[in-house]
């Protein structure tokens, strides 16, 4: 577990918003622990604060903008970026304008500015959550796709359908290398969208100082590198995809927790960041917590639905109800009855559910999940394949319901079924293991 941070000292910054074209200044503050990161606009009478977080979200065009109260901030995605990295947890920070400064385009100014600082542990700890389910967000032709993994590794892949921005991947491993390899990328357009943003109000302090700019076609003029304006802006040859993964990370640290778990995004943007950040935060205040499940309404599917989808029959059909079913998730209940054949000899005077039994009522639980994915389940049969990391944590007896969790830790492909399980009596896991199973098409 590690310790939440902020910096040594006091620095300052000023320049120029790229949209609001107006000068501005920051002075960047050490702050306590659990503040979070903190703006202040020093320039309304009232000095209203606002935070970057989720909850303040208001505006993703063309950049991520904070409100709070009527008065907001904008372009904060470059400096959280570069608080994420330094895993810079808490500052105060006085700004005399609208929008941060947007200086050079890229996070890499903002990195030095803060190891200028100095960086200071302080005395609360914080955990890093590592969510054990597979999540996918889509907006349009964009996607975001979230992998259980003890590491944070982040994969963008860019396609503007453009003979001068081709196709573009750019890979982040290890948060420590952000300083060099995604830091220094910057902002960048096409030629041919700068009127009608200028008409809108926006880029009134861009500049070929802080934004890479590409010419729809590629020019016979040799000045002009692959159609590249200002060829002499460009530090990596895949920097717009960089700077993607830049912009995604600066709009994930917007969940103000530390995550870890391999992110993929096709054609990532600021839009959809935000959609996966908040799919991403309401899973996490979920993790570890007990479903909650109204009995006083009917099952989604009873014991005669659940026949209709699974092959087991009594006495080995060990699911009574499936509760709550999407493409990534199911919760099934089992009712412990002390009428159980098995208890009769496990163990006679003291009955407990076997843990092998509990592990096939969490697989069918799973199967009702995975024969969800086919259009004619009732012709298809599921096979363990493999069980790890099983551990029982408390008893089960008669008069027990367990309420069973699981949710897939990878897209099904080839009929290979991966998921994470828990079981819980009342406020308790009883059960938690990860399960691999195959469908397969039954021969008749």
């Amino acid at each position: 577990m590690n310790y939440q941070q902020t910096i040594l000292n006091e620095i300052s910054c000023s320049g120029t918003g790229i949209h609001s074209g107006k000068k501005v200044s920051m002075k960047i503050k050490p702050a306590k622990a659990n503040t979070g990161i903190v703006f202040t606009r020093i320039d309304i009478d009232s000095k209203p604060k606002i935070e970057a977080k989720l909850d303040n979200i208001f505006d993703t065009f063309r950049s991520t903008k904070i409100k709070k109260n009527n008065y907001s901030i904008m372009t904060i995605e470059h400096f959280c970026a570069a608080c994420f990295a330094l895993s810079i947890d808490n500052l105060n920070i006085d700004i005399d304008s609208e929008e941060l400064p947007i200086l050079d385009g890229s996070s890499k100014l903002y990195i030095d500015l803060l190891l200028n600082a100095g960086v200071k542990k302080l005395e609360k700890k914080t955990q890093k959550i590592k969510l054990n389910r597979y999540i996918k967000v889509t907006n349009k032709l964009s996607t975001i796709e979230y992998f259980p993994s003890d590491n944070l590794e982040f994969t963008v892949n860019i396609d503007y359908n453009s003979d001068v921005l081709l196709k573009q991947k750019a890979i982040l491993k290890n948060l420590n290398d952000f300083k060099l390899e995604i830091a220094p990328a910057k902002t960048f357009c096409f030629f041919k969208e700068i009127d009608d943003l200028k008409n809108k109000g926006l880029i009134q302090g861009g500049s070929l100082n802080n934004t890479i700019i590409f010419l729809e076609k590629n020019s016979k003029n040799n000045k002009f590198k692959k159609g590249i304006l200002n060829k002499e802006s460009i530090t990596f040859d895949n920097e717009p995809a960089r700077h993607k993964l830049l912009d995604l990370i600066g709009d994930l640290s917007l969940i103000g927790q530390k995550i870890s778990g391999k992110i993929i995004a096709n054609k990532p943007g600021h839009l959809i960041n935000i959609k996966f950040a908040k799919e991403l935060y309401k899973i996490m205040k979920k993790t570890n917590k007990v479903p909650s499940i109204n009995f006083q309404e009917k099952p989604l599917m009873d014991l005669d639905k659940i026949k209709k989808i699974l092959p087991h029959r009594e006495p080995f059909l060990l699911i009574d109800e499936i509760r709550e079913l999407n493409e990534n998730h199911v919760i099934g209940v089992k009712y412990v009855k002390k009428e159980e054949d098995y208890f009769r000899g496990h163990f006679p005077g003291e009955p407990v559910m076997p843990g092998v039994l509990q592990i096939e009522a969490m697989a069918q639980t799973g199967g009702i999940l995975a024969l969800s994915t086919v259009p004619d389940p009732e012709n298809y049969l599921t096979y363990f394949m493999k069980i790890n990391n099983v551990k029982f944590k408390r008893k089960v007896i008669p008069g027990d319901v367990i309420i069973f969790e699981l949710e897939l830790v990878a897209p099904i492909r080839r009929g290979i079924c991966q998921m994470n399980g828990r079981g819980y009596v009342g406020e308790n896991v009883v059960i938690e293991a990860e399960l691999m199973a195959k469908i397969d098409k039954e021969d008749r």
